[in-house]
């Protein structure tokens, strides 16, 4: 077998077969394929597609590039989520704990951010002495023991994904739903979770921009789930908007712990409510209305606080945040947005407001980059929001970007105002 016909066949519009595809993933992944051809074919899967066999193949060569994870001694269901990622979205520091308070096992490795999205692990490291690089052993032991564990990806899981990935970055073929899907699900079937729930995100924060492209997401992510054996369900969720007030890593533990303490309640409230009420029902737990309603009691009961509380002690973190925010990174400077008029917001672009928050330094644009864990925005404003002449928009925050206008000018255009006439608010 050649890489040259592999390469050809899918120049034509023709369709792989699982040995071919098994093939391309192998030798890519032992380094006997070269770069510009496995380019070469990544360009003609973006140009002319793979169908839902060819899909679920490739995603299941991917995940099997590398280890397997065993979740056998974990002691009852286990769970995992994955969200597509999106600016502001904190809904995993919320959902898994209350999860894990009503006994589902969240096995959960996640990833850190890049560009404008946030990652999970970017904002657990933001807590003082928080290690999310703990082994295998003692990862199942934890989940055992409390129900949860929150740390990054570890071991061998999925190589032919990082090679892929990285190569997809530097030639323009990203914006592929196969090839989204396959980088996606062979994390999650190489981690091995009996349950898995997708939050597919559309919208201008998000990779996907309409919900028709989330829809084929999260519908091709659901099949190739549950051709490996898995429950899998995908649910469709808005970002076009910022999910919650805040972005950036210490401020969205921030909000993500004054929800558990009942103090936040809106948009991200529902949905964490609705994805969690969606994880207990495929888990088993009983129906919609029902999980619903235990998801609720589990945040007014405190029992998912305490679950975080004991997840970040656990882990060598100071538990104490869950109490005590200011603990978290505070920022030394900061500048305030405030409206020019009597205005109604009636747009936000969440995509450039994570570019602001990047510009602050609460992301990275390479892999490798530091960030600064107590930048970010607070916004003080929800859509439709009426909002009086020189009111606080929002706050912009970094520990080591001193000159705000780059980052303010670019935050401020990210909101689109309608201007009310004198007298108008009251």
């Amino acid at each position: 077998m050649r890489i040259y016909d592999i390469i050809e066949k899918k120049r034509d519009g023709l369709k792989l077969t699982k040995e071919e595809i098994d093939f391309f993933v192998q030798e890519y992944t032992k380094e006997n394929i070269e770069d510009y051809q496995a380019s070469a074919l990544l360009m003609a899967i973006f140009i002319n597609g793979m169908d839902e066999e060819e899909t679920v193949n490739l995603t299941e060569s991917m995940a099997r590039s590398g280890n397997m994870l065993d979740l056998s001694a974990i002691e009852g269901i286990t769970a995992d989520k994955h969200s597509t990622g999106g600016v502001g979205d904190k809904t995993s520091l919320v959902v898994a704990p209350i999860c894990a308070s009503l006994g589902i096992k969240m096995a959960k490795m996640s990833g850190r951010g890049l560009g404008h999205t946030g990652g999970t692990i970017d904002k657990l490291e933001s807590i003082d002495g928080y290690n999310t690089s703990i082994d295998t052993e003692s990862f199942i032991n934890q989940v055992n023991d409390i129900g949860i564990a929150l740390i990054g990806q570890t071991g061998n899981l999925a190589p032919a994904d990082k090679k892929i990935y990285a190569l997809r970055n530097s030639t323009g073929t990203v914006d592929s739903i196969p090839l989204i899907c396959a980088s996606i699900m062979s994390k999650k079937l190489a981690l091995n979770a009996d349950c898995l729930l997708l939050d597919v995100k559309w919208g201008s924060g998000a990779f996907m921009k309409t919900p028709e492209d989330a829809e084929r997401l999260g519908a091709l992510m659901e099949k190739v789930g549950n051709a490996a054996g898995k429950k899998c369900r995908a649910i469709i969720t808005d970002m076009n908007t910022p999910l919650g007030c805040c972005i950036g890593n210490s401020l969205e533990i921030k909000e993500a712990v004054e929800l558990l303490q009942g103090k936040v309640k809106g948009r991200l409230y529902d949905i964490c409510i609705e994805l969690t009420a969606n994880m207990l029902e495929l888990a088993g737990k009983g129906t919609i209305s029902e999980c619903t309603a235990m998801a609720q009691e589990a945040i007014a009961s405190g029992k998912a606080l305490d679950i975080l509380k004991k997840t970040i002690e656990m882990q060598g973190g100071n538990g104490n945040v869950c109490d005590d925010t200011s603990l978290l990174p505070q920022a030394k400077y900061s500048h305030v947005i405030y409206a020019p008029f009597d205005v109604e917001i009636v747009s936000v672009n969440a995509e450039e407001l994570g570019m602001a928050s990047l510009l602050l330094g609460a992301g990275r644009i390479s892999k490798d980059e530091e960030i600064d864990y107590a930048a970010g925005i607070v916004l003080e404003f929800e859509l439709g929001d009426k909002i009086s002449m020189d009111a606080p928009l929002m706050t912009l925050y970094s520990d080591t970007v001193s000159d705000f206008s780059e980052a303010a000018l670019r935050a401020y255009h990210a909101v689109g105002f309608r201007t009310l006439t004198e007298g108008a608010l009251t």
